[in-house]
């Protein structure tokens, strides 16, 4: 089983930015993709970012496309979200997440495409982020 940790959350002005930890308790060389996901109050849970092992390929949606930033730090465990810009609308609890191992093909498969749409069975508790404007 493996423990993700998100640190980082905080209230922030419109146009300000954040960064956004997620410490895995194994490493996260192994994992073959890992996503930041967010849930703002009466919403449904969204995908915002994804990464490849390595840090190949990422993806990420059109809410936050040019404003954030997704990372990996495997010496550290690491995953980072550096988000920029932030709108009233960035509102919300996020999550990161995290792949069990899959075969080849089906790892390969994700991550060509920046691990969008992954199966992903590991989630942290989630930091809350508040942009006021």
């Amino acid at each position: 089983q493996v423990q993700l940790l998100e640190r980082g959350g905080a209230s922030v002005q419109a146009g300000g930015s954040l960064r956004l930890s997620c410490a895995a308790s194994t490493t996260t060389a192994g994992l073959y993709c890992m996503g930041w996901f967010r849930q703002a109050p009466g919403k449904e849970r969204e995908a915002v970012a994804a990464i490849g092992r390595g840090g190949g390929r990422t993806w990420y949606s059109d809410a936050v496309k040019d404003r954030f930033s997704v990372s990996q730090d495997h010496s550290m465990n690491m995953m980072y979200l550096d988000m920029s810009s932030l709108e009233p609308e960035d509102t919300a609890e996020y999550f990161c997440a995290a792949t069990r191992p899959a075969t080849v093909a089906v790892m390969l498969r994700y991550q060509r495409a920046g691990c969008q749409g992954a199966p992903f069975d590991y989630w942290g508790q989630g930091t809350q982020v508040t942009v006021s404007s």
